[in-house]
Order: C-alpha cells, then sequence, then structure tokens
C-alpha cells in the first residue's frame, strides 16, 4: 500500500510533537515510576475515602503476590469484572503485574454472555464485584475457571471454600516479582469487541500498545502537570475508552481519579463542584445531560475549571458541543475525538488550542498514520475529498484478534487497520466519519452487536425471521429496533418480545423497539437489507420534522 503525505501535520497544534519516544515499559512498570515520584499525592478518590499513590502501589504489589501464591502464572487469563472502584483499578494492575492477562468482562453481562467470553478467552481465574458473583457461581462447571475472587467496596467479603476474598488476600505480605516482560509482544488486555464483522471477539492489546496511547493521548493535552491533575473517571473503566483515558492515563501522568460507579447526574456534579477535577473524558449523552440539567447555573464555576473535556464512543451532536460551551461560559474545551478497540483505542482527536472543526473527528494522533481507501478492493488510497474506508497504522493498533487468524488477517493487511468506518480527509488533514460498514450499533456510548440479540430472539417459538438494526435516537445516538416476521397464524405483540430478552442478555441491548413485517428486504442473493431498514427510520424522521415545520 503506497504510502501519502501527512497533510494533518500542517493543522497540529504548535505544542503537540509529530514523534514521541516511547519507553520500553509495562504498564506495570508506569505505577512502579509513579509511585516513588508522587507518594502522597491521592490516587484516588471513591466515596469519600482517598487512596495515596504508596497505598495503590501497596496494595498492587500485595494482590499481585497473593496471585501468584494461588498459582496465577504469566500469560494466563483473567478476569474482571464490576463497576468503577479502587478494587477495580488494584486488581487490573495486579493481574498486569504478575504477567497475566486481563479480559475486561461489562459488569452487566448475563450468564450466557460471561460464559461465552471465559471460555472464548480460556480464562482460568476472574475478579469480580460480590453482587454479580451469583452469574458467574452459576456458569463455572460450563466454563474454564479454576478461581474466583470477590470484592465490595461496601463491606468486606468472606472467604468461602468455592470463593477467595479479596479483602483477605490485599492483606498478602508482598514479595519481589521477578516476570520477564515484553512490552511489545506481551499481551496486557483482551478487549472483546465485534470488530468489524460478526461476533465479539478478543482484540490482543499489548502492554507497547497501552502505554504508547496513553502517552500519545498525554501529548494531545493542554496545559498537563504531572502529579496535578484530577480525572473524573465516569466513564466505565472496564470499556477500552475508560481503561485508557482515565485508569492508565492518570497513572502515566500520577494524577487523581475521581473514580463514580455510575453516571447518576447529581451526584456528577457534586462531585464536580467539591474535587473540581480539570479533566473529563466523556460521552455524549454525559455531556448532553449535564446541559439539559435544571440548576446548571449553580455548577458554571467548577464546570469551568475543567481544562480539557473529550468527547467519544459515540458522535458528537454540534448543538451539544455549542451548549456545553455556554455553560461552562467559554471555557468548556468539550472536543470530539476517535477510536476503536482495535486501536487501544485512540487515534484522532480535534486541538484544544481552537474551536472544534464541525464535523470532525479531528487530526490523527502522533506517530498515526490514516489514509481512505476505495470500499471496492481496500487497496487504493483516495485522494483528498474522496470517500473510502478509514485506515490507520501506528504504534498504538492491535497485535489481532484472539484465536482468530482469518479475522486477523482480513483487518489488519499490510500493516494497516481496517477500521470499517467510511471516511473523508479535507484538505486540512481533518477527518470525517461518514458511516460505519459494520452493523455494530453504538446506543449511549455501549456498543451492541445485532446478532447476539438475533440469536437470542430466534429462540422464541414465534419468531421465523428477525433483524435488529440501529435506528436514529435522539438522546442515545442510536437505539436498538428489532425487524420480526412472525410464523403463519400466530399474534405477538412488541412487549412480549422486549420482556423475552429481559433476563438474557444485558439491559442496554434490549430492543427498544419492535416491528412486524411480513417479510424482510433482501438483496438478490437473500442477504437482509438491515441498512434499507435504516434509511427508512431516518425517511421517517425527516418526514415528521419537515410536517411540524410546515404546521
Amino acid at each position: 500500500m503506497p504510502q501519502t503525505e501527512k497533510i494533518w501535520l500542517k493543522s497540529y497544534p504548535s505544542y503537540v510533537k509529530y514523534h514521541l519516544d516511547y519507553p520500553r515499559k509495562t504498564l506495570g512498570e508506569l505505577l512502579d515510576d509513579a509511585v516513588p515520584k508522587r507518594p502522597d499525592t491521592v490516587a484516588m478518590i471513591f466515596e469519600n475515602q482517598k487512596t495515596t499513590y504508596r497505598e495503590f502501589g501497596d496494595q498492587v504489589s500485595r494482590l499481585a503476590t497473593a496471585l501468584k501464591n494461588m498459582g496465577v502464572r504469566k500469560g494466563e487469563r483473567v478476569g474482571l469484572m464490576g463497576p468503577n472502584c479502587p478494587q477495580w483499578v488494584v486488581s487490573f494492575y495486579a493481574i498486569l503485574k504478575v504477567g497475566a492477562i486481563a479480559v475486561q468482562t461489562n459488569p452487566m453481562y448475563l450468564e450466557r454472555e460471561i460464559a461465552y467470553q471465559m471460555n472464548d478467552s480460556g480464562a482460568t481465574t476472574v475478579i469480580v464485584w460480590e453482587m454479580l458473583y451469583p452469574r458467574v457461581k452459576s456458569i463455572l462447571n460450563e466454563t474454564s475457571l479454576q478461581r474466583v475472587i470477590a470484592f465490595n467496596f461496601l463491606a468486606p467479603v468472606a472467604s468461602t471454600p468455592d470463593l477467595y476474598s479479596y479483602d483477605e488476600l490485599i492483606k498478602t505480605e508482598p514479595a519481589p516479582l521477578s516476570v520477564a516482560m515484553n512490552p511489545e509482544e506481551d499481551l496486557a488486555v483482551l478487549q472483546y469487541t465485534g470488530g468489524t464483522t460478526g461476533r465479539s471477539k478478543g482484540v490482543m492489546l499489548t502492554h507497547q500498545n497501552l502505554v504508547c496511547n496513553a502517552l500519545q493521548t498525554m501529548a494531545w493535552s493542554f496545559n498537563l502537570n504531572y502529579g496535578e491533575e484530577r480525572i473524573l473517571t465516569l466513564l466505565p473503566v472496564f470499556h477500552v475508552y475508560g481503561m485508557t483515558n482515565c485508569v492508565n492515563y492518570a497513572v502515566a501522568t500520577a494524577a487523581t481519579q475521581i473514580l463514580l460507579p455510575r453516571f447518576e447526574i447529581d451526584k456528577v456534579l457534586e462531585a464536580i463542584n467539591k474535587y473540581r477535577p480539570t479533566l473529563f473524558p466523556g460521552a455524549p449523552t454525559m455531556f448532553m445531560a449535564i446541559n439539559n440539567h435544571p440548576r446548571v447555573e449553580e455548577y458554571w464555576e467548577s464546570l469551568a475549571a475543567i481544562k480539557v473535556c473529550n468527547s467519544g464512543s459515540a458522535p458528537l451532536p454540534l448543538e451539544v458541543a455549542q451548549r456545553f460551551a455556554k455553560v461552562t461560559q467559554g471555557e468548556g474545551n468539550l472536543v470530539e475525538g476517535y477510536g476503536l478497540s482495535e486501536a487501544s483505542p485512540v487515534t484522532h482527536s480535534n486541538p484544544l488550542d481552537r474551536p472544534t472543526r464541525e464535523g470532525s473527528i479531528g487530526l490523527p494522533f502522533p506517530d498515526t498514520d490514516c489514509v481512505i481507501m476505495d470500499l471496492e478492493t481496500g487497496t487504493k488510497v483516495l485522494p483528498v475529498g474522496e470517500i473510502g474506508e478509514l485506515c490507520i497504522k501506528g504504534p498504538q493498533v492491535m497485535k489481532g484478534y484472539w484465536h482468530k487468524p482469518e479475522e486477523t488477517e482480513a483487518t489488519l493487511r499490510d500493516g494497516w487497520l481496517h477500521t470499517g468506518d467510511i471516511a473523508r480527509m479535507d484538505e486540512d488533514g481533518y477527518f470525517y466519519i461518514i458511516d460505519r460498514k459494520k452493523d455494530m450499533i453504538i446506543a449511549g456510548g455501549f456498543n451492541i452487536y445485532p446478532r447476539d440479540i438475533e440469536e437470542i430472539l430466534y429462540e422464541h417459538p414465534k419468531v421465523k425471521e428477525v433483524v435488529v438494526a440501529g435506528v436514529p435516537d435522539q438522546y442515545r445516538g442510536e437505539t436498538t429496533k428489532a425487524y420480526i416476521v412472525l410464523h403463519s397464524d400466530v399474534e405477538a405483540t412488541e412487549q412480549e418480545f422486549i420482556t423475552f430478552c429481559r433476563g438474557k442478555m444485558a439491559a442496554f441491548k434490549i430492543p427498544h423497539l419492535v416491528e412486524f413485517r411480513d417479510e424482510l428486504p433482501r438483496t438478490i442473493v437473500g442477504k437482509v437489507l438491515r441498512r434499507q431498514l435504516v434509511e427508512e427510520e431516518k425517511a421517517k424522521l425527516q418526514t415528521a420534522a419537515a410536517s411540524q415545520c410546515s404546521n
């Protein structure tokens, strides 16, 4: 594949270097650097409790020693399932310190989804929030799991014959850990995603991938002061966006994380007012909720103190960014970026030293090459302004998909990551996402894979055919809609299928809308035209909007 001129460099902020020097270190070694440099700096604030870097490092060492003592070895996969809390962060770094691989597991997953991920990864151990332990327990005999460790941030967990207590393990006397690691090759994380096609699969992210992306994000930041920043960790840390932009970024900069276990707008604003974060990585729905809060003016001063607000996970509507600028009295640097699990995740961002370019995901990060390839062959680089597939190359790009060589070969070609996103680049090097080749739905920042929902709906005896698509939603960006063809001579209601999905999948996946059809639109070879269904929904919205205007 020919290389093209990096015309985006002419638009680079003056404070950002084109090329960065990346240390040959693991994520665990980044923590080892931060602890002696800032031992008394607060590493985490959670429920008004503060943990210093000295305490953070000590807890990681103790838990890592305990993991080693119980038999966890380099290269083993360890599931990690829970909400944002200090125990999650400590467990994450303890897994990495012992040389194991963290398998990020969504705490909203139900039994079927947990079992699939544990078996696909071959996880031997899982560290889980005690409230979720019953789900894990019910599928233990169906998986490769040998050990379960439970934590709770409300009260200590007691050990049982089948369960290790996090609280007891954290009391282990720490011992030196001599684990030979190769940052370029050794995996740190299996991040499950739908990729560009098909069922969820494990993205193999090395220590180098994640360290480089943390440093790229640091380089892009504005007026960053080591050991003095405060990050509002509201994004789910099990998600690659929260893991990199909150957890790893914080350790790399010796910043304080203000950990919140869930998005509750009043508590979020109270935390902002009390702890004055300087960095706020979020999703459009979060900033929309702040904009629309009835008493938001009471928090103007503390919101204006945030130096950087970066938005990801879903497209940022222009009106949301403009309204946020008014809410923060012009001081809220809310910029849109772009990333994907296969790239650790961040590859693009709008610069912080100027207004966001409307509709753009911004410029490529340092050391990140991008081209727009033709959609037919995926081998021809298109000129400025033409629309094609966004392809990326950089130190943050994944090693491949776990035990899926064919999918890896299809997505990583000649060193280029084919994102499956349709985009264009303008004459200044700014990139714009036009559409997605893949069928993945992004609703409220969550990635939803239609096939997962379709497989469950096909279990309903009344379903003859079904296809699930993401349709426009003003609040969530997209929402899930199921188009169902019933067997002949049966009747059903929308609510019947919504209820059927409850208990079989995470709540965010459950279809919000159901439509019954006599048949589904198909190509001449029988493939369902999912995109046509989405276009029909968009046309309905446009017609409705035009009708309102005429009235």
